[in-house]
């Protein structure tokens, strides 16, 4: 988490505004919901998706009620936000590369099933060029 406040420092120092989980008019730019696909084919199928930009990295957990705070726990310190639901989402702002999606699906995935659930896959959301 560390790392992810000193770019938001940086960014604010230079009057650029940070991206933030909950910032308006954020649009789904990625969608990844078929296991069979690479995240890298996901990603090069997007002609919405800026990949210079930060974007809200969310994952579609379904967790057992009791494995909430658990998960919740384990996530935190990378950064991630958890919110519950009947499907819970684990949400993150960072530059997306093809890399780190696939490590984060596996890690997702893994997280998922440790504690009873399932993984249901993830998306993206970016603020439109020319917002904001």
């Amino acid at each position: 988490m560390g790392l992810l406040r000193r770019w938001r420092d940086r960014r604010a120092r230079r009057g650029e505004s940070a991206l933030e989980i909950d910032s308006p008019d954020l649009v789904v730019v990625v969608e990844a919901f078929d296991v069979a696909e690479a995240d890298s084919a996901a990603l090069a199928r997007s002609p919405r998706w800026r990949p210079s930009a930060p974007a809200v990295l969310r994952h579609h957990l379904v967790l057992p009620p009791d494995q909430a705070e658990r998960a919740r726990e384990l996530l935190a310190p990378d950064g991630w936000e958890l919110r519950d639901g009947d499907v819970s989402h684990a949400l993150r702002v960072q530059v997306l590369t093809a890399l780190s999606c696939a490590q984060e699906r596996s890690r997702m995935a893994s997280l998922a099933q440790r504690l009873g659930g399932d993984w249901i896959g993830w998306d993206a959301l970016q603020v439109p060029q020319g917002s904001a």
